[in-house]
């Protein structure tokens, strides 16, 4: 994709980028309740760099109707895919409303279903069978694999069995949990550094282009970006972070511009 505003002046100095649609180098953004308007002038400038948008939290259970109804028209013109967190979905199961609750998410025009067990326990039948009847609804399933409160990180073994569980299920693609503060969570430690023996582990037993890894720090995209190149799948990315993201992408930041 030629740069618009410095066409035939710059070319970005990393090649390969994947341009939309894409089905690898995803940008997955975290929503946490951006207005409609900024919506607007949000996608006029980043809706190139965007592939999914997810309604974070149980967000989207305070909006409007007529503001989310909006929301999801205005995202899904622009080609991006949308879910509601995966929280959502943990109370509705915790509730006995995932069947209602699924239904509900395919009238609202949600397109993409996210499937977790972050905060809750759920059984691998419960998990089975919410991946097949979000598919027969017509989404595009994620999963999420890890756990949100501090102390309760999942072993390398425990992720990697569920990673692979998910995809042998159908998932399309598998989500490594890294929280809002990419902190003690999924590979990360306390810091926020990448635990690269887990990391390889779970590279081991699936192709990278059906993981996205939830990396809302500079240092975690750079780290990702440099073992697995500019079309790794990236999520959990602030609205503010998805251009500076995809400079680094490009190799418009100093910290890509040069090969290693």
């Amino acid at each position: 994709m030629a740069l618009s505003s410095w066409e035939k002046i710059i070319d970005p100095p990393q090649r390969g980028r994947a341009e939309k649609p894409r089905l690898t180098g995803l940008t997955m953004v975290i929503d946490k309740g951006l207005p409609i308007n900024q919506t607007r002038d949000w996608l006029a400038l980043a809706a190139p760099y965007v592939d999914l948008v997810k309604l974070t939290f149980g967000t989207s259970a305070l909006y409007p109707k007529t503001v989310l109804a909006a929301k999801i028209q205005l995202l899904r013109e622009k080609g991006i895919g949308l879910f509601p967190g995966g929280t959502l979905l943990e109370i509705a199961v915790l509730q006995g409303k995932a069947i209602p609750f699924l239904d509900h998410a395919c009238e609202l025009g949600f397109d993409f279903l996210e499937i977790s067990d972050g905060t809750i326990v759920m059984s691998p039948a419960v998990r089975r069978g919410l991946l097949r009847e979000a598919k027969k609804r017509g989404f595009r399933v994620l999963t999420e694999v890890g756990k949100k409160k501090p102390g309760t990180k999942l072993s390398s073994q425990e992720l990697r069995a569920q990673l692979v569980f998910d995809l042998e299920e159908g998932a399309d693609f598998v989500i490594i949990e890294g929280r809002e503060s990419g902190k003690s969570a999924g590979i990360y430690d306390e810091s926020g550094e990448t635990d690269p023996e887990v990391l390889e582990s779970l590279l081991a037993c699936t192709s990278w282009e059906r993981i996205i890894w939830e990396a809302p720090l500079k240092k975690q995209q750079l780290f990702f970006i440099k073992r697995l190149g500019p079309n790794v799948n990236l999520g959990n990315i602030p609205p503010g972070e998805v251009l500076a993201l995809e400079a680094l992408r490009r190799g418009l930041r100093s910290d890509t511009l040069l090969p290693e």
